[in-house]
């Protein structure tokens, strides 16, 4: 074993020591090793107790270190030039050797996960570890028990991320393993102490950001320190992007820990008064600790690697992995140890939608009356600070963006927020005709407004090249999106129609839709699904952006009223139902001041099938004037060629002249753009 070999291994036990210490004193002072045993419910034994959280620190740091090695070789490496086998950049040999560690250490996640499983099987059903490996619970308990389902889910997924890492070789390949590990992220959490919440929709939603942001944020640290201890190159070009990623992921981290303190802990006293609180309070140290780390990276370290003095770095980081595996012990902690009982009564209705029935629903309630959803709250705030980011970058230097654009975009924000924040939001879930209106506004009407907006032509202008001739930058990952087999495939006219308008019938009429009401992230899925499916037809049909194929006019307007009469078909569907769709669910939250079930759900269909002329009235507006404009940009075309070949002779030198003008105009942007 050579030194920087040895440097790692030193570095990853004290990490590795620091986040065992942690959780002990964490599940000590927490009493979640100390609990009193009833004796008629039984006793899964020490090993478990211990073995629990031992198993489920094994699967969180194996986890992030997974997330971080395929960070490092698909984000911090820079790529290398020239052409692969199959065409375009390649990953360079530390970002192969990365790719094979993170084989290795899904492997590691997969076999913790395993274990885990069996340790909460012997948890829920209070037997001992041998007990349930002999007997037939684990089997029946993977598919009922929401725990299981999710570490199974967890091992399927780091299972596979093990065997494609070991033979994929392409930037692609790399990015979806990195996509696939970060989904695998999820279950465990989400079925915890979130999903019980009193507030379940904000405490779920926050739980999945804090752990999305983390697992970069950690993997990428450590990832880069072994990086560092090792003495291979490019440290100064990885730490510079890590610092940037790092502080998104930092603001991230902590506005969603301060969403769960405040769902799980209501009362402020209770971070002094209960054990719970007190274990929150302690990661919140550390997580201020990190944030003094992280400002100290960018105003002293960076500059030393940029002179090359890379040791200041590698101590730094190294102090800072051992507190960041401390704050991930701590969180093992945590999650064992159950947050402070609601003190309000309980509410079958809250139990199930978060919040008390809303009172009788009134034109002005649904007005006032509104309801936070983190999630779409989140999506908001990005997109359009996104969007506001790449014009004012335009704007600065010197470039024009068309203002009607940028309204438009606001105005498909302000359409989410209305159907996802308003009074809209709060009757959805109690009463299908307000969540046929949701489901109408999110699929068919903000989706026009987005995508007349432009925003992927925004991106490719706003974006500045890699500074790396050969590398891949946001500009570079955008362009190989759109020129992808499978946006290809899914933005074809055929396909995009047929997700736009199959999905509806799939959803409703299959007992998904039940499913998707009953879980918060199930309807999640499905109102994004809305938003998406909605978002790519219209990308099809409006073509603002670049497109792998592009309609005609003609066939625009054809495939909008192709299109448009089977939501009158599904709205008519709904209105001659004879036999309520979820009935189990609004039975359970069938509200006293409300008309029956199947009444209201024809009105849905009423409004499902009187819905379409709105946005049907919208795009043909939108396609009179594209196809106005572009009829007028080709005959000012078609009049220059004619102006040129009047002149005489030389059309033909003239347009290859202006040609090769604007090729030079493009270069000499691009090099400044790199400067």
């Amino acid at each position: 074993m050579n030194g920087g070999s040895l440097r790692v291994a030193r570095v990853g036990a004290v990490a590795l020591a620091a986040s065992v210490t942690t959780m002990v004193v964490g599940l000590v002072v927490g009493g979640a090793v100390a609990e009193k045993v009833t004796p008629l419910l039984g006793d899964p034994g020490p090993v478990t107790r211990w073995g629990l959280p031992l198993s489920r620190l094994a699967m969180d740091l194996s986890a992030v270190v997974t997330v971080g090695a395929l960070i490092a070789a698909t984000l911090l490496l820079p790529l290398e030039g020239g052409k692969s086998g199959k065409g375009g950049p390649r990953l360079s040999s530390d970002a192969l050797t990365y790719l094979r560690a993170a084989s290795w250490t899904a492997a590691a996640w997969a076999a913790a996960a395993a274990a885990n499983l069996v340790f909460t099987v012997a948890d829920v059903t209070a037997q001992p570890v041998l007990d349930v490996l002999t007997g037939n619970e684990l089997s029946g308990y993977v598919g009922t028990l929401p725990q299981g389902t999710a570490l199974m889910l967890v091992v399927l997924l780091s299972v596979v991320v093990a065997l494609l890492a070991r033979t994929s070789t392409t930037p692609a390949a790399a990015f979806g393993l990195l996509a696939m590990a970060v989904v695998a992220l999820l279950p465990p959490p989400l079925t915890g102490h979130s999903a019980s919440a009193a507030n379940h929709s904000a405490a779920t939603t926050g739980t999945a950001l804090h752990v999305v942001a983390i697992a970069p944020w950690v993997g990428g640290l450590l990832l880069l320190g072994v990086h560092a201890l090792s003495g291979a190159g490019k440290l100064d070009v990885m730490a510079d992007r890590f610092s940037r990623m790092a502080l998104w992921c930092y603001i991230a981290v902590g506005a969603s820990g301060f969403v769960n303190v405040i769902v799980r802990l209501p009362d402020p006293n209770e971070l002094l008064s209960t054990d719970y609180g007190r274990l929150a309070l302690g990661k919140v140290v550390f997580f201020a600790l990190l944030g003094w780390f992280g400002w100290w990276h960018r105003g002293r370290t960076l500059p030393a690697l940029a002179a090359r003095k890379p040791g200041a770095f590698t101590r730094l980081a190294s102090v800072e992995a051992a507190v960041m595996a401390a704050t991930m012990g701590l969180a093992v902690a945590l999650s064992r140890t159950a947050p402070p009982a609601p003190v309000a009564e309980a509410n079958p209705v809250k139990d199930l939608i978060g919040y008390d029935m809303p009172p009788a629903l009134t034109p002005a309630r649904l007005a006032t009356l509104w309801q936070f959803d983190l999630f779409f709250a989140t999506v908001v705030v990005a997109l359009g600070a996104l969007y506001l980011g790449g014009v004012v970058r335009l704007r600065r230097r010197g470039d024009s963006w068309p203002l009607g654009r940028t309204v438009s975009w606001c105005v498909g924000l302000l359409t989410i927020v209305i159907a996802t924040q308003s009074g809209i939001a709060k009757y959805a879930p109690v009463l299908f005709s307000v969540h046929m209106v949701e489901h109408m506004v999110l699929n068919m009407l903000a989706p026009i407004f987005l995508v007349v907006g432009a925003p992927v032509t925004l991106a490719l202008r706003a974006f500045k090249p890699a500074k790396i001739r050969g590398d891949r930058g946001p500009r570079e990952w955008l362009t190989a999106a759109l020129h992808s087999r499978f946006t290809a495939f899914v933005a074809h006219p055929a396909v995009a129609t047929v997700i736009f308008v199959a999905s509806t019938f799939v959803l409703y009429f299959t007992p998904l839709f039940e499913k998707a009401m009953r879980n918060h992230l199930g309807h999640i899925a499905m109102t994004a699904h809305f938003l998406l499916a909605g978002s790519l037809f219209f990308w099809v049909l409006l073509g603002v952006d670049p497109a792998p194929k592009k309609l005609p006019y003609p066939g625009r307007v054809l495939l909008l009223f192709v299109t448009m009469p089977f939501h009158a078909f599904f709205g008519i569907a709904l209105m001659n139902l004879g036999e309520p769709l979820a009935r189990a669910w609004y039975q359970a939250v069938d509200p006293s001041w409300g008309t029956s079930t199947l009444k209201d759900q024809h009105t849905g269909g009423a409004i499902a099938w009187g819905f379409g002329e709105i946005p049907t009235f919208i795009v043909l507006t939108f396609l009179a004037f594209q196809w106005f404009f572009a009829d007028q940009r080709q005959a000012k075309r078609d009049d220059r060629k004619a102006d040129r070949a009047a002149a005489g002779g030389g059309g033909g030198e003239d347009e290859l002249a202006t040609y090769n003008a604007r090729l030079a105009k493009l270069a000499e942007k691009d090099r400044r753009d790199r400067t």
